[in-house]
């Protein structure tokens, strides 16, 4: 039976508690930590966690527990210390996303799991979706030939008041806008589908949140080898339609699912009908897919709590998180400088550096509001779009970054 802990007792904690608890014969929650006096304690008797015990310190933790696995679910901010400091004593980690603001810290994470012979998963739920793997599958088949362009709309709406929380809407707690606390899912995708692009072009804007510093809007263009994929990164889209459009040389797949597959007139144009074989083909081969034992975080954390016990890779690993950060780093490097920016981006570049997008990032606003707590439910967007499964509690070390 692993034991497993519980570090930050925000609204994402529950998502991972549930998680865990699906597993039940595997492994049970002995441990829940968070900064604010009282607020550990008070989740696990709300959800029935009895012989969990509770501590306001991570330290505390660590040294009273024998623990297998550590859940993280705090603010960007403190994921690289929290991290490396369980790794250190021996626990393995998952992570929630964002896996660190800075390449500098996701080295440092990567090695302390390195040097201390233990696993690092960063949370990438989206990744564990039945739409998101069906899709995977079709463009591994290459069916569609080689990709020329992909439209990712990572489209999220926030009212202000979202930002009142004390640690959102800064750029030294929060580590970023949406880019990095809502789009890191669709980058996450974007990388695991398409790869590692060669380049990165990008504009930053704070449309509508006067009470936020970061960006609650960007449009970013990848460059491949010869595809190019725009990601825009949003809080301020109503409706919240999300989307991964991605065109090859012969068709068109996508979530929300819908293929399409011209073929050219002797004169160039589309014939109509298209290409109804490959349709069928493609179409074909989606239905193959065998659904999902879990989805989400339940899938992932049952594919960490697996690596636990067999001391294998997980699926997502901290290379995977690093990567994600490595786009959205370019993204901000290149909407703050103008300037197209080359990946990867070498250990010199200045934004590898913890602080230097503080020290260098536009305040679009100043925030004018912070408060400890903000009432009701969280909300992960709308069925038609991708599942973002992290959000935000109060205290620091307490709330994960909001998804």
């Amino acid at each position: 039976m692993l034991k497993i802990g519980i570090i930050g007792t925000g609204g994402i904690s529950r998502t991972h508690i549930d998680g865990y608890q699906r597993f039940g014969a595997e492994c049970e929650i002995v441990a829940l930590c968070d900064i604010a006096p009282g607020k550990a304690a008070t989740l696990g008797a709300e959800l029935g966690l009895t012989s969990a015990r509770a501590y306001e310190r991570v330290v505390d933790l660590l040294a009273a527990e024998d623990l297998d696995l550590v859940s993280i679910a705090t603010p960007p901010s403190t994921h690289a210390e929290l991290t490396i400091a369980a790794l250190r004593a021996g626990v393995d980690v998952l992570v929630e996303k964002p896996m660190a603001p800075s390449l500098e810290e996701c080295d440092a994470m990567i090695a302390a799991a390195a040097e201390n012979d233990r696993i690092l998963s960063v949370v990438a739920q989206n990744r564990f979706r039945d739409d998101m793997a069906t899709l995977k599958e079709v463009l591994d088949s290459g069916l569609i030939g080689p990709v020329s362009h992909a439209q990712v709309s990572s489209s999220w709406w926030r009212g202000t008041s979202y930002y009142d929380l004390w640690w959102r809407g800064t750029w030294d707690r929060e580590g970023g806008g949406c880019t990095l606390n809502h789009a890191i899912h669709h980058l996450d995708l974007t990388s695991w589908m398409l790869g590692a692009p060669s380049a990165v072009t990008a504009v930053l804007t704070n449309a509508q949140h006067e009470n936020s510093e970061v960006e609650d809007l960007s449009v970013a263009v990848l460059q491949y080898d010869r595809a190019l994929a725009e990601v825009t990164s949003s809080v301020v889209h109503h409706g919240e339609e999300q989307a991964i459009v991605v065109h090859g040389r012969h068709a068109r797949v996508s979530q929300p699912w819908k293929v399409v597959a011209d073929v050219a007139e002797p004169n160039g144009f589309p014939a109509p009908g298209g290409n109804p074989a490959l349709v069928a083909k493609i179409e074909a081969l989606a239905a193959t897919h065998s659904p999902l034992d879990h989805e989400g975080h339940p899938g992932q954390i049952g594919d960490v709590l697996g690596a636990v016990r067999e001391r294998r890779r997980p699926v997502v690993d901290g290379a995977d998180g690093r990567r994600a950060i490595e786009l959205v780093t370019a993204i901000y490097q290149a909407g703050i400088e103008r300037r197209t920016v080359d990946l990867p981006l070498p250990p010199d570049d200045p934004y590898y550096h913890a602080g230097t997008l503080v020290e260098r990032a536009p305040h679009f606003f100043e925030k004018t509001t912070a408060v400890a707590d903000l009432p009701g439910d969280i909300t992960v967007g709308s069925s038609a779009g991708s599942s973002a499964g992290s959000s935000a509690s109060s205290s620091a070390g307490s709330a994960a970054s909001d998804g």
